[in-house]
């Protein structure tokens, strides 16, 4: 016996194959193109803002971001 859950996945995967025969298949583009930033007024301010930080890595691989300017001796290892 099916549980609500999967009769709503069967549905949901019968819809989206009844999609593909009436649109065709999903347009993924070209994995290997660069991404394209448009460098409008916000991607400048957020660019500008990230200046003023350092991008650290602990012993265990995990990244984290410092003010510039900070002490950064005697700090606890993170």
């Amino acid at each position: 016996m099916m549980r609500n859950s999967e009769t709503f996945v069967n549905k949901f995967m019968h819809a989206t194959d009844q999609f593909q025969k009436v649109f065709g298949p999903a347009d993924q583009g070209d994995m290997d193109s660069p991404v394209v930033h448009r460098h409008d007024q916000f991607e400048d301010s957020s660019d500008e803002q990230l200046t003023h930080y350092d991008e650290h890595t602990n012993s265990q691989g995990e990244h984290y971001a410092e003010r510039k300017g900070e002490a950064v001796a005697g700090a606890e290892e993170r």
